[in-house]
């Protein structure tokens, strides 16, 4: 689980459910409230706890949403359950929560702090779990990415090298081609002569843009600000992996708008939406 790939709605809905869960110990009903369905305050006690029905289909089905749509977010791949998505079953049962905690209000003869609290909470809930994947600024995650670490000189410090996240650190006297570093001709060529193509590239050290890519393409290094779908390049609409805020992915292609990215375990896609990438 990545908790860098949840957003800013998903931080609404936790804090809607840990609400909901502290408004289950208020007063259900105000003082002086007569019976009200099967719900008695003479009876039956005065918080949720003291009414299962109210409980289970109010306050733990919000909580139990709220952790049905978190961990979706989290997990690298979407869970089903019964055909259908954890997280849209999250959303669904956030919206059931909401639905009748309205009406239990609306029934009351005189709602206590507990259904009012509860109310509020249960329409934050289904407010940020339906919102989030339609209000761009519920979209921004929660932690954003951290910070690529800026280049050293080269030959500088203890681990020489150009600084890219991941890539291989060379040891002195290895970087040719490297910005401040001595070039040095290779084996068979004499000095002063044009360096071979792959050895004067910009990007990390190993990755060359594959064939029909751009001539002025160079692979960089980048980070993407939301959990989005890598798609398999041979046009199938199933993704084949999801890039996760927080971790460097290698672009080695760019076709149009798209990039081909490639993770950390080789696969490679493309990455369709590239709007507010960071890039290494």
């Amino acid at each position: 689980m990545n908790i860098r790939s949840l957003t800013r709605g998903d931080g609404v809905v936790i804090g809607a459910a840990v609400l909901l869960f502290i408004a289950s110990f208020l007063s259900t009903y105000s003082a002086g409230d007569t019976c009200v369905g099967k719900y008695c305050p003479q009876t039956s006690g005065p918080n949720a706890w003291d009414a299962l029905a109210l409980l289970m289909s109010v306050y733990l089905a919000g909580v139990i949403a709220a952790a049905l749509i978190v961990v979706a977010r989290a997990l690298p791949q979407p869970r089903k359950f019964a055909g259908l998505e954890i997280g849209q079953v999250g959303a669904s049962l956030a919206l059931f929560a909401a639905w009748t905690s309205f009406w239990t209000i609306i029934d009351s003869r005189g709602a206590g702090a507990g259904l009012i609290l509860g109310l509020i909470a249960a329409l934050v809930l289904a407010g940020g779990a339906l919102a989030t994947p339609l209000v761009p600024a519920l979209k921004v995650a929660l932690i954003g990415a951290p910070k690529p670490q800026a280049a050293a000189p080269y030959g500088a410090g203890p681990n020489p090298g150009y600084g890219y996240p991941g890539a291989q650190q060379q040891q002195a006297g290895q970087g040719y081609g490297y910005p401040g570093g001595q070039q040095q001709p290779q084996a068979g060529q004499t000095y002063g002569q044009q360096a071979p193509a792959d050895a004067t590239a910009g990007g990390p050290a190993g990755a060359t843009p594959a064939a029909g890519g751009p001539a002025d393409f160079a692979p960089f290094w980048f980070a993407v600000p939301v959990a989005r779908p890598l798609y398999g390049e041979d046009g199938s609409p199933s993704p084949i992996a999801e890039l996760a805020p927080g971790t460097w992915y290698l672009a080695v292609e760019q076709r149009g708008q798209a990039l081909i990215a490639q993770t950390q375990d080789g696969r490679r896609g493309v990455l369709q939406d590239t709007t507010g990438i960071q890039r290494g």
